[in-house]
Parts: structure tokens; sequence; C-alpha cells
């Protein structure tokens, strides 16, 4: 059993106003945990003292709520508390991660959920930045967002238009009229071209392939970084990159350059490759590590570079998890 948390305010305290806030509470609630009537077990309600026209309870009846069993109470009058303020527990069945939801005036009591947080994780190759850009949004409910499968759907669009993704200028075409969106359901990223969802199409090796190709492109990558911005606008989530807090979002609230030293991204990169069986050159490995860092940080485009006002987080005596913790505690100092 896990209990989901919302609050919400009216703007007057009438009949009308309560019905409206407790249906839009808890529907928003339904919605976003994806619950199935059957799940719920009970709602709680309690509301500020200067609301007295209609029990919450009542209005969660009428607004379809009738098959759970409902309480509601009376807070006490608290000098400086929040007014007219609705909130809820709701008690759920259910083995998927839960999010609180906190609307209208009440937002105030929870901005670490309810504004949106932009997260920008840079660093060199081997660093670890999706690993950890993964366990972050997992850990705090939000989106990671795959730029690579954003690239994908572009390789994937030309092969529909019959465009070779080396004629620029035909693709510079189909990238002004381009149809691309990213949705987060459920804990996980669709991406919709055209409509169409094509989240198993785009990892097939071909499109793969043509992907690695078009990206290079000056007019795919200012096309994607404008839809990357425009997807963080909205909604909370975590980008890894070279350049994601010094160009993509440089108005992002929270930036990290994320390394460790050659010698241990090679140690890293040694093993991985060695648990699949491969056969690799330690120091060869390191060699191309160390070139990899420069011709990153010299290329001209999206070159590889820590944001003036970004958190240097160094790996090489941490684990992923001691990593993403201390990402995550600098981030709750900021909130």
């Amino acid at each position: 059993m896990k209990a989901i948390r919302g609050a919400t305010t009216v703007a007057c305290d009438c009949a009308e106003e309560v019905r409206g806030a407790v249906a839009e509470l808890l529907i928003n609630i339904k919605k976003v945990n994806n619950l199935a009537d059957g799940q719920i077990i009970c709602i709680m309600f309690s509301n500020t003292a200067d609301i007295r026209s209609y029990y919450p309870a009542k209005a969660a009846r009428e607004a379809g709520f009738s098959d759970v069993a409902l309480y509601s109470s009376l807070e006490p009058i608290i000098e400086g508390s929040l007014e007219k303020c609705i909130r809820v527990m709701m008690l759920v069945e259910s083995d998927d991660p839960v999010k609180h939801i906190y609307l209208r005036g009440a937002k105030v009591l929870r901005k670490d959920l309810t504004a949106v947080v932009n997260i920008a994780l840079d660093g060199p190759a081997g660093s670890g930045k999706s690993t950890i850009s993964r366990l972050i949004a997992k850990k705090m409910n939000i989106l990671c967002l795959d730029t690579g499968a954003m690239y994908r759907a572009c390789a994937l669009k030309c092969v529909r238009e019959g465009v070779a993704v080396t004629d620029e200028r035909a693709v510079a075409g189909i990238m002004q009229n381009l149809n691309l969106k990213v949705e987060y359901c459920g804990g996980v990223q669709k991406t919709l071209l055209d409509g169409d969802d094509v989240s198993g199409e785009i990892r097939k090796n071909e499109i793969s392939m043509l992907a690695s190709t078009v990206s290079v492109l000056d007019c795919v990558r200012s096309k994607m970084v404008e839809l990357q911005r425009e997807i963080a606008k909205s909604t909370s989530c975590i980008l890894d990159g070279r350049d994601i807090g010094s160009n993509v979002l440089p108005d992002a609230r929270f930036k990290f350059f994320l390394t460790a030293s050659p010698e241990v991204r090679a140690k890293r990169r040694y093993s991985e490759l060695k648990n699949k069986g491969f056969v690799v050159d330690f120091e060869e490995l390191k060699s191309e590590i160390i070139k990899r860092d420069e011709q990153d940080a010299n290329r001209k485009n999206a070159p590889l570079k820590m944001a003036d006002d970004a958190v240097l987080v160094d790996s090489s005596d941490m684990s992923v998890e001691e990593v993403a913790a201390f990402i995550q505690n600098k981030i709750q100092e900021k909130i």
C-alpha cells in the first residue's frame, strides 16, 4: 500500500468552489498515477477552518469517487498557514512510483514537486552521464530526455520521405515542418513522429546508423536544440551531453559537470568490455579516451564545455549511487 499526497485551494468558501477544486485534484491524482478505481483504498481529507460551506468528502462522492472509504477533518487555526486549503491523502494498492499533486495556490507548499525542474549534466565520454541521468530521473520521477531518440526520429523521417541523410539541403527542408514530440508516460519516454509512436521502430539498427550520419548536420542539430528547449519549458527533465548547461539549456537552474580521470574511465570501460567477453587492451583504451576528450573539447559544433555556474563532480572515487546522492542533495539545497 502507498500513500499519495496532494493539496489545492479555493478562491472563496462556497460549495461550487469546493466541488470544482476537489474534483480537479482527485482526477489529476488518478490520471497522473495511472490508477484504476479498484486500486484506491480510501481518501482522507483535511481542510483549513476558513472552509465550512461544503465537505470535501461529499464533493468527492459527487466527482465519482463513490466506491471508496472517505474521511474528512477540520484543521485547527494556525497563524500564517495557507488559507482556504484542502489537503488529501489517498491510500492505494500500487507497485509503481507515486506522484504527489499540488494545484492552484497549494503549489507553494511543495515547490520541489510543482516547479519545472531542468537538470543539465555534462561531461566527457565514459564519465557515466547516461547511467547517472537515468538513476536521478527514476529517483525524482522526472523525464530523462533521450536526445538520441530524437535524432533517430529525424533519420526515420528522412527514410519515410525518401531523402538521403547526406543531402543537407533536402534534410533542412524536412526539419522546417518536422512534427516530432516526446511524451513521458508512466516513467517511460515515448517518441511521436507525425502522431505515431515510433519508440520501437527507431531502435532498428539501420535507423541507428542513419541517425549517426544525420546528427552531424547543422540544420538537424539546430532543430533538435529548439525542440529540447521547448520540452524543458514545460516538463521537468534531465539532459546529459557535452554542452547542455553552456548551450542547450543555459538557463537551467541545476547544472553539473561529471568527470573522472582518464585512468578511472579507462578502467571502467575495460571492466565493462571484459565482462561482455571482449579482448581489449587497457593502455589503448586509455589513449582513446584522452584523444576523445581532446576532440570533444575542440570540435566546432557542440564542444565539450563546463558551464560557468555548473557544479563540478569528480566521480573518480565515488560509486554510481554516491554520485546520484550528491547531485540530488545539491538540488535539494537549492529548492
